[in-house]
C-alpha cells in the first residue's frame, strides 16, 4: 500500500541496518524525508543513504548514541536545523546479548536496558515539545515478541522490550490530547544482524513453529510503521502489533 509522506519528516533510530534499514526505506518510498541514526562509525551507512536518496527525497544520516542525553539533544538540533520539523519517530536502536541470568553482570543489564529502553524515552521526550506545538506526531517504538513469551538465554533484553510496551501505552496516553499516536510493534524472527543462525539446520527447526513457513524481512517490519503513521491508523494509539507470522498469538 502506497502513502503520501511528502514533505513529512521521519526520523529512524538505527537505520543503518536490518529492520532500521527497512523501515527508512519504506518511509522514502512513501515520500517522507528522512534523518537516519546511527551509532558505530566503523560501520558505513553510505549504501543505505544511496538507496534511499535515489528514491527521491532528501536524506540525512547523524551519528548519535541515543542512549545519551547529550547525543539525543545534538541529533534533535540537527535535525530541525535540516529540516525545520518532525513528523514520525521510530524507536527502533537495540541491542542484544547471549547470556543466561546467573552469569549477566550489571553492567551488561545496564548496557541492555539504556540503549533499548532508555533511549526510546529519551528520543520520544526531545521530540515531544514539537509535535504538541503542531498537534500532530506518529511515535512507533520496537518491541519483540519476548516482551510476551519470554526468553530463557536474554532477561535484559526480554526487560528492555517489556519496558517498550507500558512506555508506548502511557506515552499514548499523555499524548493523545495533542493529535501524536503511539504504538509499538513487536516483530518475531527477521533477518538482520540481529536474527542470525548457527546452521541452515536450525533456521529450518525455527521456521517449522511459525505459522506463515518464513523467517521476516525488515519491509514486514516497515510497511507497518508506514501505515501506523498514515492518516488510515489515525485513530490507533496505545496499540502492540506483533509481525512474527503469527509465532506468538497473544
Amino acid at each position: 500500500m502506497n502513502y503520501d509522506f511528502s514533505k513529512k519528516v521521519a526520523v529512524v533510530t538505527g537505520a543503518s541496518r536490518g529492520i532500521g534499514r527497512g523501515i527508512a526505506i519504506d518511509f522514502a518510498r512513501n515520500g517522507a524525508n528522512i534523518i537516519g541514526v546511527y551509532v558505530d562509525s566503523k560501520k558505513t551507512y553510505d549504501e543505505v543513504k544511496q538507496e534511499i536518496g535515489e528514491l527521491g527525497v532528501e536524506v540525512e544520516f547523524i551519528q548519535a548514541d541515543v542512549s545519551n542525553e547529550d547525543d539525543v539533544n545534538d541529533l534533535r538540533r540537527k535535525t530541525f536545523d535540516a529540516f525545520g520539523d518532525v513528523d514520525f519517530v521510530v524507536n527502533n536502536a537495540g541491542i542484544h546479548h547471549h547470556i543466561k541470568s546467573w552469569d549477566l553482570s550489571l553492567e551488561d543489564w545496564n548496557r541492555v536496558i539504556t540503549t533499548n529502553l532508555t533511549s526510546q524515552f529519551l528520543v520520544s521526550r526531545a521530540f515531544i515539545p514539537a509535535m504538541q506545538k503542531r498537534k500532530f506526531g506518529r511515535m512507533v517504538n520496537i518491541s519483540s515478541c519476548v516482551a510476551y513469551s519470554g526468553t530463557d538465554h536474554e532477561v535484559h533484553y526480554a526487560a528492555s522490550k517489556s519496558g517498550t510496551i507500558s512506555l508506548t501505552k502511557s506515552l499514548a496516553l499523555e499524548l493523545a490530547p495533542f493529535n501524536i499516536n503511539v504504538n509499538a510493534i513487536s516483530p518475531g524472527y527477521i533477518h538482520s544482524d540481529m536474527c542470525t543462525f548457527d546452521s541452515k539446520e536450525q533456521e529450518l527447526e525455527i521456521i517449522k513453529t511459525i505459522p506463515k513457513g518464513r523467517i521476516g524481512v525488515p519491509p514486514d517490519i516497515g510497511k507497518m510503521v508506514s501505515f501506523l503513521c498514515s492518516d488510515g491508523a489515525d485513530y490507533i494509539t496505545g496499540q502492540m502489533f506483533h509481525v512474527n507470522g503469527g509465532l506468538i498469538m497473544p
